[in-house]
């Protein structure tokens, strides 16, 4: 039986947690669920708060944009979308509310609003709220004021803190492309409501003691140290703003305070009793253990990005979602899959033995609203790959591409190029060495959603 005090406080360890067994579950159930949140504050720190990082956008409340293509040479995020450059920003809504503006676009274009645990809290782009101009509201749980006049949406959040990673078409890759590109993202505008409304500012948020980012804090206790530090943006019931949330984050949320992560950020490992620690890094192994069990068994990644309606308390998913795509778009906004095998089964692909073909047939084509694309990562890292042509994807906006016979379309992916003027023309160049293939449907037809449209297969040549 364990006796001793849990952290700081005076309180004695939860009964229901004297069993070994539960506390390891915890500890499992909690590393998985935490997963995204600390995945997410990696990438906040590096560009909301280090302004020694080279990724730092600027803070709070600022855009910084990439008015280019992605190269190999770009790591703020795994398996990095080639076709549509990104723009950053970062908000803290404890305050007050933001008010997000966009021109009018005739291009495709997307402005997510990603909540603390990466789920969606809602959209402003070209397939969601049109291609109008227009100035949406972002306002955090603690926000009970009056919409203003003029405000054409609203986004609530569950969080205290959001992100955004919005994506827009570059047309092509001539200095052209690129300068009509800058100039639509410099028309993306970000405000604090009192600037929008012309009121005066409300007082400022005390300025927390933000835990400086260490990558090996995945797989130690410290992990619940930064897990309770920014749980303490995610209020719950009875918080009077809290959103209604699935009855098992509650639960969760309740065993976590037993084990003295309660969102204060006073959750000291050093102070646990050692049969306490051992249990929790146990269930850290387990945890770790766990999500890689479900990526290897992972075939598509549809349903795992979305907002808290749909993805409720799937935080496996939202794990999965986090290790495999990072701020992955859900499948109406942009539908992803791949190839992580070949046709004859081996996983992953591997370019250092063997080429490949993919063939779509004259009718079967990826339909989509916007356009497609498919992308190579090498892996393990999934990071775009070095090659002589300078191409990281292939789809219906590359020039050049030779149709067959009959219309359709077939790709080769391999590590040299081809001799053949027609593979050539249609090379997506592979490492040397294991890759996996991503195919992006932008504003994907329903036939892509309901299962009817299918990949062809990844095939050895």
């Amino acid at each position: 039986m364990f006796e001793s005090r849990l952290g700081s406080s005076d309180t004695m360890v939860n009964p229901a947690l004297v069993d070994p067994a539960t506390i390891r579950a915890t500890a499992a159930e909690a590393w998985v669920r935490g997963y995204p949140i600390l995945q997410n504050y990696r990438t906040l720190y590096a560009q909301a708060l280090d302004d020694a990082d080279p990724k730092y956008v600027g803070g709070f409340g600022a855009f910084r944009h990439y008015a280019q293509l992605f190269t190999p040479a770009n790591t703020d995020i795994v398996t990095p979308n080639n076709d549509t450059p990104y723009s950053w920003a970062w908000l803290d809504l404890r305050t007050e509310p933001w008010v997000l503006s966009v021109p009018a676009e005739d291009r495709y274009y997307v402005l997510p609003v990603h909540e603390l645990d990466t789920v969606y809290a809602g959209f402003v782009g070209a397939r969601a709220t049109g291609q109008e101009a227009g100035d949406f509201l972002v306002a955090g749980p603690d926000w009970q004021g009056e919409v203003p006049a003029g405000i054409k949406g609203v986004i609530r959040t569950a969080t205290r803190l959001v992100g955004i990673l919005g994506r827009t078409c570059l047309a092509g890759t001539t200095p052209a492309d690129i300068a009509d590109l800058r100039a639509i993202q410099e028309q993306y505008r970000l405000r604090p409501l009192h600037e929008y409304a012309g009121t005066p500012a409300p007082a400022p948020a005390p300025d927390p003691v933000w835990p400086v980012w260490r990558e090996e804090v995945m797989d130690t206790i410290e992990f619940f140290g930064f897990l309770d530090f920014l749980l303490g943006f995610f209020p719950l019931p009875p918080h009077p703003a809290a959103v209604p949330l699935p009855p098992a984050e509650l639960d969760l949320r309740g065993r976590l305070t037993d084990l003295g992560i309660d969102g204060r950020g006073e959750f000291e490992p050093a102070t646990l009793p050692l049969e306490v620690r051992a249990e929790i890094e146990r269930g850290i192994a387990d945890g770790r253990a766990r999500l890689d069990r479900a990526a290897a068994d992972l075939h598509d990644s549809s349903g795992l990005f979305g907002t808290r309606d749909r993805i409720g308390a799937d935080y496996l998913g939202q794990a999965l979602g986090a290790r495999l795509g990072l701020y992955g778009l859900p499948s109406e906004e942009a539908w992803h899959s791949g190839w992580t095998a070949d046709s004859e089964g081996h996983r992953p692909p591997n370019a250092s033995d063997r080429d490949y073909a993919v063939r779509f047939g004259p009718d079967g084509l990826p339909p989509a609203r916007f356009f497609w694309s498919a992308t190579l990562y090498a892996l393990p890292d999934r990071r775009l790959v070095d090659n002589t042509l300078d191409r990281y994807s292939i789809g219906d906006r590359t020039p050049g591409l030779v149709r067959d016979p009959d219309g359709g379309l077939t790709l080769y992916v391999q590590h040299k190029r081809p001799a053949d003027a027609q593979h050539s023309a249609n090379w997506l160049p592979a490492p040397d060495g294991p890759f996996t293939v991503i195919i992006r449907i932008y504003g994907p037809d329903v036939a892509v959603l309901d299962g009817r449209w299918q990949l062809p297969p990844l095939t050895p040549r």
